[in-house]
């Protein structure tokens, strides 16, 4: 495989009022600790995200609560949030209902330094269809489940995608979950599309193996129309059927679109057309919750990207963001990770 310690690894757009646009779910985050065998009883899949109904998400309140910690979350709004405390100027687009729920939303973006852009829907006459939320079960081991209730987030309609939020961005980012909205081939076809129209890069996450299972062929043509793609182990091996991390990278990077992929503890790698780099992980006193860790990763390679650094400073930044994301509960950076970024040698 070839190597570089000094690879570039995305053309800079370092001239626009935004780093990064995540499109994305929003969600309201609860956060609890629970054991694993109350998360096989609720009957989710432990370590990944289930859609879930109402009944689930009651059964789920009787076993753990309302939540240990609320925050307004989403794989991608994470992301920016992270971009934010990096120092960026990140926006969001999503969709959110005309409720209390949807105005904290809102409101958590704006005190994060996320500029929101939210398409503001009607809550249904049943008073059962809101804003978002996702219930974060936490296991001792640090591993999160997520049961989410997509409410009126799915709902995004392309429209909210508008030509100037993308033209003032550096990159424009989405991940594997918004194939599951009613209008997903249209909201991805105009991101696609704009960037094209304004130089703006294009940015795809994954999301989990089992959103792969669920639209891997949509994943894979998607893939060959974006510049940059955000996965770990588990998604590139199953996204290739590649049998090591290795292998999955040499199965994806090709020139003009790069590449990472996260391994936990053992780092990650980055790569394009023109090589590829390893990035160990920061170490942790101890991890108490994987919550958000591949999400702040992915801010710390965007914001990178961003500012036209290499692949290796690049994962630095990234493994700089996760590490302290897994410091602590819930996904939302506890640290100011520009100061963190400072200390670390990695800003001036």
């Amino acid at each position: 495989m070839p190597s570089s310690d000094s690879l570039p690894f995305l053309p800079a757009r370092t001239d626009r009022e935004y780093n990064l646009c995540a499109v994305g779910t929003a969600l309201i985050d609860f956060l609890s600790h629970a054991d694993l065998d109350v998360v096989t009883a609720i009957g989710v899949e432990p370590g990944a995200m289930t859609l879930i109904d109402g009944a689930t998400a009651a059964t789920i309140r009787a076993a753990v609560g309302a939540g240990e910690k609320i925050a307004s979350g989403g794989t991608v709004a994470n992301t920016a949030v992270g971009v934010a405390s990096l120092g960026g100027s990140p926006v969001y687009v999503g969709a959110v209902a005309d409720d209390d729920l949807g105005r904290r939303y809102a409101a958590d973006l704006e005190e994060a330094g996320v500029s929101p852009v939210l398409e503001q829907l009607p809550v249904a006459a049943d008073g059962v269809t809101g804003t978002g939320t996702c219930y974060v079960l936490v296991t001792p081991d640090g591993q999160r489940t997520m049961a989410t209730t997509l409410g009126v987030s799915g709902l995004l309609g392309h429209e909210t995608i508008t030509p100037a939020v993308i033209a003032a961005s550096s990159i424009v980012y989405f991940d594997g979950y918004l194939l599951d909205f009613p209008d997903a081939t249209n909201i991805i076809d105009r991101i696609i599309e704009l960037a094209e129209e304004s130089l703006t890069l294009v940015a795809l996450g994954l999301a989990d193996p089992f959103v792969v299972g669920r639209h891997g062929d949509r994943l894979r043509e998607l893939a060959d129309r974006v510049d940059l793609l955000f996965s770990n182990r588990d998604e590139a091996m199953a996204m290739t059927g590649a049998a090591s991390i290795e292998d999955a990278m040499e199965a994806l990077r090709r020139p003009g679109r790069a590449i990472v992929i996260t391994d936990g503890a053992a780092g990650a790698l980055l790569g394009n057309g023109d090589g590829v780099v390893h990035v160990d992980a920061v170490p942790v006193a101890s991890v108490v919750d994987t919550t958000g860790a591949g999400d702040l990763f992915a801010a710390g390679v965007a914001y990178g990207a961003a500012l036209g650094l290499d692949a290796e400073s690049c994962g630095g930044l990234g493994a700089l963001c996760a590490a302290e994301a897994i410091s602590h509960l819930g996904a939302r950076p506890a640290t100011g990770l520009h100061e963190l970024a400072v200390e670390a040698g990695l800003f001036s």
